[in-house]
């Protein structure tokens, strides 16, 4: 703020006046001439001005780091493990993928190849890889290359097609008010991501969460109800199962869609309230923990909002895995899921990792077939392993780092 002052300056003038009876008039006087100006001499040579110094450049701005690239290529040979794995072992899975992939152009004379290729020889194999891929390092945006390997499994469980006994907790089949809106056909660049929700007037909300499917169930939406309400969660989490009924007959449940709401991961949360530490946030240790913790169970399941809802298919070959998001069977021991927006569906990767709750090292060939919400990021993987208590066990202890070369087709590259 400005602010203004004033100053006055006063003289006084002492006027004597003689009071005196003279007659005589005073003299007019002269009026006084005005004050000469100042004037300034010139100057004598030139000003001196002092210098001022340049105002000051903002700095350039440094320059962004070179992005990271997703995939470098590399040779069979920086393959830890590549020499010693039987191929073979890897063939069914790799014809299964062909199966998902063949009508794709990258694909098709890759996929004629392997079908002229004896699957049992297994330096045909071993050439057929060589020959028509490329492997690559896969990295992360940070530039790291090791990533988090978990394992899942087919799960069993007990059930019936109506609710009675100890068959009391429900499986959902995909509710008839459930919207999926595929933002990919209205907006290309988001391809592949789906909207999901349901009407509210002329308003899409968002889905029921667990929590409000638990407080308010999908009456009449029940597929079956099975004997064990945390198997029933653990299903949902590994997407797909078989159950027994109580009729004697074994049948699938295969995912069909979820609800919309994000995955969260329950061991996660057990580890950041203290209830757990971070080695004993393993399947077993969390079934253990609800097994002390039975009140705490459903406020435990809610912390995850997705639910998944299953659709029935028959079990006419126990010895086949379940569907994966590439539509072909599973192979035990040689399928993983991905996340797809990294790594291409269906493609073979080479994993290099340990063993579940090991140090031994595991180092095969695998092919991407299958998808998780649980799966994000450029490398990360989870680990089929088939079907089966002993499959259970060691999907449940699976919690490795590990490093991820995706083979692509030569053409590609």
């Amino acid at each position: 703020m400005l602010s203004t002052r004033r100053s006055v300056t006063a003289s006084l003038a002492l006027v004597a006046f003689l009071a005196a009876c003279s007659t005589t008039p005073p003299q007019p006087q002269p009026p006084a001439k005005p004050a000469e100006p100042v004037r300034m001499p010139p100057p004598v040579g030139p000003v001196y001005v002092p210098e001022q110094p340049a105002p000051a450049q903002p700095a350039p701005p440094a320059p962004l780091p070179a992005p990271v690239p997703l995939m470098t290529p590399t040779t069979f040979s920086a393959l830890p493990g590549w020499e010693q794995d039987d191929l073979r072992q890897a063939w069914p899975a790799l014809l299964q993928s062909c199966r998902g992939l063949a009508s794709k152009p990258e694909w098709k004379a890759v996929c004629a190849a392997a079908r002229a290729t004896n699957g049992s020889d297994g330096a045909a194999v071993r050439r057929f890889f060589e020959t028509w891929f490329v492997p690559n390092l896969v990295r992360a945006a940070d530039g790291a290359d090791t990533g988090l390997i978990t394992g899942y499994y087919e799960a069993m469980l007990y059930g019936s097609r109506k609710r009675s006994g100890a068959y009391q907790t429900p499986l959902y089949r995909v509710p008839d008010d459930l919207l999926t809106v595929d933002l990919g056909s209205v907006y290309p660049q988001l391809k592949g991501m789906r909207l999901r929700g349901r009407l509210s007037g002329k308003t899409v909300v968002p889905y029921s969460t667990r929590a409000e499917i638990a407080r308010a169930p999908l009456a009449g939406k029940e597929l079956l109800w099975v004997n064990d309400p945390v198997e029933a969660f653990f299903l949902e989490v590994q997407g797909s199962g078989r159950v027994q009924l109580d009729s004697g007959e074994t049948i699938r449940v295969a995912y069909a869609d979820q609800n919309g709401h994000p995955y969260k991961a329950i061991g996660r949360w057990l580890v950041e309230q203290g209830e757990l530490t971070a080695e004993q946030a393993t399947a077993q240790g969390i079934r253990a923990w609800i097994a002390a913790n039975p009140g705490r169970r459903q406020e435990l399941f809610n912390v995850n909002p997705s639910t998944i809802f299953f659709r029935e298919e028959k079990l006419p070959d126990p010895s086949l895995g379940p569907k994966g998001a590439l539509g072909v069977p599973l192979t035990p021991g040689r399928s993983v899921a991905i996340d797809p927006a990294f790594i291409p569906l269906g493609a073979p990767l080479f994993l290099a990792t340990t063993e579940a709750g090991s140090e031994v090292p595991m180092q095969r060939l695998m092919m991407a077939q299958d998808t998780g919400g649980a799966i994000r990021g450029a490398v990360r993987a989870d680990f089929f392993y088939g079907f089966g208590p002993e499959a259970m066990d060691r999907a449940g202890k699976m919690k490795q780092p590990g490093m991820i070369w995706v083979l692509l087709p030569r053409a590609v590259q």
